[in-house]
């Protein structure tokens, strides 16, 4: 079957996933001079950082002290197309073939795509937003509940609660302070699971911060969100704050079975790889928050990092056989 696969079907690499770790590997492979197809299950590049979180301030980008999320997609973008990287959008990789020696074929609902190397940059798989169990508040998305804010301006003037300690959570916050009129963040947990400069920061604002051990319990309103009522879990002090709108920024549920599917090794919530991006599969390299090993940092510059590794690796699997090794 391999045999039947035409030489301008069958690229060097492909990529699949176009967010920051996938525009980057799609670059670099383009450096390391291979023809390169990015696949993208969104209809434009940038992942869920343009899907999500476009307005979001990132911090921790190496050379930016801050920059905006869909300013950087666009440099990465900029950067990527330099080497005119075949692209395809609005398809979902829905399944990998090993054919042969050096010919891989991925499925999506449109057709077949052909390579010798894969990298996948999935980013965490197929996620949806973690939700609370407290009445109203499937009835309220859409008017007044937010698991993402693709634009602050909405928000201008409003009073937000926001709940969660993550880095989004406490990146929003921020965000809207100035903008909002009234910023409440709520914190269940004793531990913050943003990064400490971060929390620093958010505790040194004018955002009203309740934590530890604070949840919301109830949404109030009629058509849409007019209060909320947050509760301590150890104390049981309850309290009803005004608010116009609610964000929970509470986690990811990820799917990663399909993965499984195709045959990868899954470890935990991740692809398993070796050192060098490598998975289970002869050809098929993994970068970005999809992959897991020991010390793995959830970092757009790391993923960036273990991208170039992933062609480098890659490149030296397409070139072994040309040399007849």
């Amino acid at each position: 079957m391999a045999g039947m696969v035409k030489a301008d079907e069958l690229y060097d690499i492909t990529v699949v996933g176009a967010g920051p770790v996938g525009l980057y590997a799609a670059y670099y492979a383009g450096l390391r001079e291979c023809r390169t197809k990015l696949i993208e299950t969104y209809p434009q590049v940038g992942g869920r950082l343009i899907s999500m979180y476009p307005e979001k301030e990132i911090f921790d980008v190496a050379g930016h002290r801050k920059i905006v999320a869909a300013r950087l997609i666009r440099e990465l973008t900029e950067q990527a197309m330099q080497y005119r990287p075949a692209v395809v959008l609005n398809e979902r990789v829905t399944g990998l073939r090993i054919l042969g020696e050096r010919v891989i074929e991925l499925t999506t609902p449109a057709g077949l795509h052909y390579t010798q190397t894969a990298i996948i940059a999935a980013g965490c798989g197929a996620v949806v937003p973690r939700k609370l169990d407290i009445p109203n508040l499937i009835e309220f998305e859409g008017h007044g509940i937010h698991y993402f804010l693709h634009s602050f301006e909405p928000l201008r003037g409003k009073k937000v609660l926001i709940v969660g300690g993550g880095n989004s959570a406490v990146d929003w916050a921020l965000s809207l302070d100035g903008i909002a009129s009234e910023v409440t963040l709520c914190h269940r947990m004793y531990k913050w699971q943003a990064h400490e400069a971060m929390v620093h920061r958010l505790l040194s604002s004018r955002v009203r911060v309740k934590y530890p051990y604070y949840t919301l319990k109830e949404v109030l309103g009629e058509d849409n969100v007019t209060g909320a009522v947050i509760w301590n879990e150890r104390s049981g002090l309850e309290e009803t704050i005004e608010v116009d709108a609610i964000v929970l920024s509470i986690g990811m549920l990820t799917n990663i079975e399909p993965f499984r599917e195709w045959g990868l090794n899954i470890v935990g919530n991740g692809i398993a790889v070796a050192p060098d991006m490598s998975t289970n599969l002869p050809g098929v390299y993994a970068a970005g928050d999809i992959v897991t090993y020991p010390g793995k940092v959830l970092l757009i510059t790391a993923g960036s990092g273990e991208a170039a590794t992933a062609v480098n690796t890659a490149k030296e699997y397409i070139l072994s056989e040309e040399l007849g090794r």
